[in-house]
C-alpha cells in the first residue's frame, strides 16, 4: 500500500470518527442529569440498608458483588499469566534467594536516598492501608488501598539495595497471601449459603453507620481484595525484578 493510499484512509477515518464524535456529544444528557434511576436509588436506601455512606463501595461489594469475584479473578488470571511468562526460564522451583548477575555489582545506595524511601514506605504502607480500612466511609477499597500497598513496596527495592529487597520480598509467600485474599473474597460471598440465604447475603452485624466498623462484609471482602490485589502487584515487581538479575547467555 502506497503512502498516498494510507493518508487517504487516514484521513477518511478521521472525518467520519469526528462526525460521529459530533453526533454523540449533541445527543449526551446535559451536564449533571442522567437519565437511569438506578444511582438515585442507591443513595437513597444504601445508608440505611447498609450503614455505608460511600455507595460506589455499597455497589461494588454488596448490591453487584458477583461481578467484583469476577473481576477480582480476571486479575488474579492475567498476575498468574504474566508470572507464568517470566518465570518460564527458571521453571516453577522459584527461590527466594537473590540471582547474582556474574559481573554485575550489587550498588550501593546513598545514605539520604535510603531514608527518604524508608520515610515514604513509612507513609505510603499507612496511607494505603487508610484507603483499605475505609471505603465504607470515603472513596476507597481494596482495589485501590492493595495497589498502593503493593507499589510502595517498590521503595524497598529503591532506598535499599537488591539483596535487602529479595530478602524481605518472598515469593512463596506472597503466592499464598494472594491465594488468601481470594479464598476470604469466595468464602465472604458463600457464608451466606449456610444460612439459605443469596450468595454475599450480609451475615454480619452492619454496625454504625459513619463507624470504621459499618457495612458488614463490606470491610472483609475490602480486605480479601486488598491482599489479593497488593500480594499480586508485588509478585509482578518482583519477577520484572528479577528478570534483569537474569544471566544474559539465558535470556531469549
Amino acid at each position: 500500500m502506497s503512502r498516498r493510499i494510507r493518508l487517504l484512509i487516514a484521513a477518511l477515518a478521521t472525518v467520519v470518527l469526528a462526525v460521529a464524535g459530533v453526533v454523540v456529544l449533541r445527543h449526551m444528557p446535559a451536564f449533571g442529569a442522567h437519565p437511569l434511576p438506578y444511582g438515585d436509588a442507591i443513595n437513597h436506601s444504601a445508608v440505611t440498608e447498609r450503614h455505608v455512606t460511600n455507595m460506589v463501595t455499597a455497589v461494588n461489594f454488596d448490591y453487584r458483588a458477583i461481578d467484583t469475584v469476577g473481576e477480582e479473578f480476571m486479575l488474579i488470571a492475567a498476575v498468574t499469566g504474566t508470572l507464568v511468562l517470566l518465570r518460564g526460564r527458571r521453571g516453577e522451583n522459584v527461590s527466594d534467594a537473590p540471582a547474582p548477575l556474574q559481573g554485575h555489582e550489587f550498588p550501593p545506595r546513598r545514605e539520604a536516598l535510603t531514608a527518604v524511601c524508608r520515610l515514604f514506605l513509612a507513609i505510603t504502607w499507612v496511607f494505603g492501608w487508610y484507603v483499605v480500612l475505609h471505603p465504607q466511609l470515603t472513596p476507597g477499597g481494596g482495589f485501590q488501598g492493595g495497589a498502593i500497598l503493593g507499589s510502595g513496596t517498590l521503595l524497598v527495592y529503591l532506598g535499599e539495595d537488591y539483596r535487602t529487597w529479595r530478602r524481605l520480598i518472598r515469593s512463596r509467600l506472597l503466592d499464598r497471601v494472594e491465594a488468601a485474599g481470594a479464598l476470604i473474597l469466595g468464602l465472604s460471598g458463600f457464608a451466606a449459603l449456610f444460612t439459605h440465604a443469596p450468595l454475599f447475603t450480609n451475615v454480619l452485624p452492619l454496625g454504625r453507620t459513619k463507624a470504621m466498623l459499618s457495612g458488614g462484609l463490606i470491610l472483609v471482602e475490602n480486605g480479601g481484595v486488598a491482599l489479593a490485589v497488593g500480594a499480586g502487584f508485588v509478585l509482578v515487581l518482583l519477577e520484572f525484578l528479577e528478570e534483569t538479575r537474569a544471566p544474559k547467555e539465558n535470556a531469549s
